[in-house]
């Protein structure tokens, strides 16, 4: 019997595999049902891959037995393997002691192709901010569950590292170690929709560890922002307190290398303007604009007819209108779209005009304090707006500890333990800092 004889059996393992990049029906049905497949030590069958390196493995045994003997056969099969190249990053491996959360990996979990570790400059796909925005929604809308093993329809692994190389189209799932090689570090004060703020814990990488999609500012100071994420349960869109709701001094800022500032999406529509192009006197496209994204969200009623590009009574009633609905009061309610107005309707951030929905309490004449509501505001059961600028507040002034979600309008605990330590603040005790809101805590915590 000749050696091909003997070697015969192995090659009919030798299946043929569709490329990793192909889109087809066909090949994206066969990608999933391997993900979903048992593991063989559970009875499933080894993928052709697998095969081919263990039939490559025996292959090679047998050739090295054939020509050099037993013992030189021993000595191959004792040899360390060597160990994975360089990634972007600089590591000698993807699943190095400063990165054991995960590997990179390939669309649907399959290896990684050479895009995945090429210089990251190069593998950017060009993308806009909105189109970042809008790629990170999708995965709201469609309440992607949790998972840092599995892949969703479009191929992208379901954790917070997942979640970004997915709005950032990467063509891989990297890790919150290796997402800054697609990045450059940015400051605060230069954060924008579509960047990203990361943590890395080295002392617990993979529970520890964690990156968030910034969709901008959601109150002037800068003290918080939208924040897309993908935590447990699901993906998530909420307001949080920079940087974080804990380990905050910690998360560093970055922006995608790949970010374009090209108009063919648009974009460049949706930068403000300036101030200049809104108010009396004042007939352009950009009127047209403000009053359209206003009509979407909610300021219908306003216009008798229009929107249109000459400014009128209409447009400055329904943009003070979407202000106040933010809560804002003041300047920042004037009725004039700020760059902060703006961004809030360019990026479907914030709350809609409601005609159902109380707006925040109208300010005291000459003290810039918003009346009090009344303490049957507040309290177990109580759900209302004012609970929710009550927490907001509480968060501006540094008394948002004990918050781990929201604050939002229905009463809990955590509003309760904010008020009272605003209260003890005060250096007050007993009844005096019982944690519910009377008019004296209200008018302290806004003046």
């Amino acid at each position: 019997m000749t050696r091909t004889d003997h070697l015969s059996p192995l090659l009919e393992f030798d299946e043929v595999e569709p490329d990793e990049d192909c889109v087809c029906g066909g090949c994206i049905a066969r990608r999933r049902a391997r993900l979903r497949a048992a593991p063989v030590h559970a009875g499933g069958h080894a993928s052709a891959h697998s095969i081919r390196r263990r039939a490559a493995v025996l292959m090679a045994a047998v050739g090295t037995a054939i020509g050099g003997g037993t013992a030189a056969a021993t000595s191959a099969a004792a040899a360390p393997a060597p160990s994975p190249g360089p990634t972007p990053g600089g590591s000698s491996s993807t699943r190095s002691p400063q990165n054991p959360q995960g590997e990179v990996s390939g669309l649907y979990g399959e290896a990684p192709g050479a895009r995945a570790f090429a210089a990251p400059r190069a593998a950017a796909q060009p993308l806009t901010r909105a189109q970042i925005v809008r790629r990170a929604q999708s995965w709201v809308d469609q309440q992607v569950p949790y998972s840092m093993g599995r892949y969703w329809s479009d191929g992208y692994r379901q954790d917070c590292s997942g979640f970004v190389s997915m709005a950032w189209s990467l063509g891989s799932s990297q890790t919150t170690w290796t997402l800054p090689n697609f990045a450059d570090r940015i400051g605060k004060a230069d954060l924008q929709p579509g960047d990203v703020l990361i943590y890395n814990n080295p002392a617990n990488p993979q529970a520890g560890s964690h990156v968030a999609i910034f969709g901008g500012w959601t109150d002037s100071s800068r003290t918080r922002y939208l924040a897309y994420e993908q935590t447990s349960p699901g993906t998530k869109k909420r307001a949080t307190p920079y940087a974080y709701w804990n380990n905050s001094g910690s998360y560093v800022p970055y922006r995608y290398t790949g970010l374009s500032g090209g108009s063919n999406d648009g974009t460049s529509s949706t930068a403000f303007p300036g101030a200049d192009k809104f108010g009396p006197g004042a007939n352009n496209a950009y009127v047209t604009k403000l009053g359209q994204m206003l009509v979407q969200r909610g300021g219908a009623r306003f216009y008798s007819e229009g929107p249109g590009p000459r400014w009128g009574e209409a447009d400055r009633k329904a943009t003070q209108a979407f202000q106040q609905a933010q809560g804002w009061q003041g300047s920042e309610a004037d009725g004039i779209p700020g760059k902060d107005t703006w961004d809030y309707l360019v990026y479907g951030k914030g709350r809609n005009i409601d005609a159902g929905t109380p707006l925040p309490p109208p300010v005291q004449p000459g003290t810039g304090v918003p009346a009090f509501p009344g303490a049957d505001k507040f309290g177990p059961g109580a759900s209302n707006d004012y609970v929710r600028q009550l927490g907001e507040q509480l968060v501006r002034k540094g008394f948002g500890g004990a918050y781990s979600v929201g604050p939002g309008p229905q009463w809990s605990e955590s509003d309760r333990r904010n008020v009272q330590a605003f209260q003890q603040a005060q250096g007050w005790s007993g009844a005096d800092a019982d944690g519910y809101p009377g008019p004296e805590t209200w008018g302290r915590l806004f003046s």
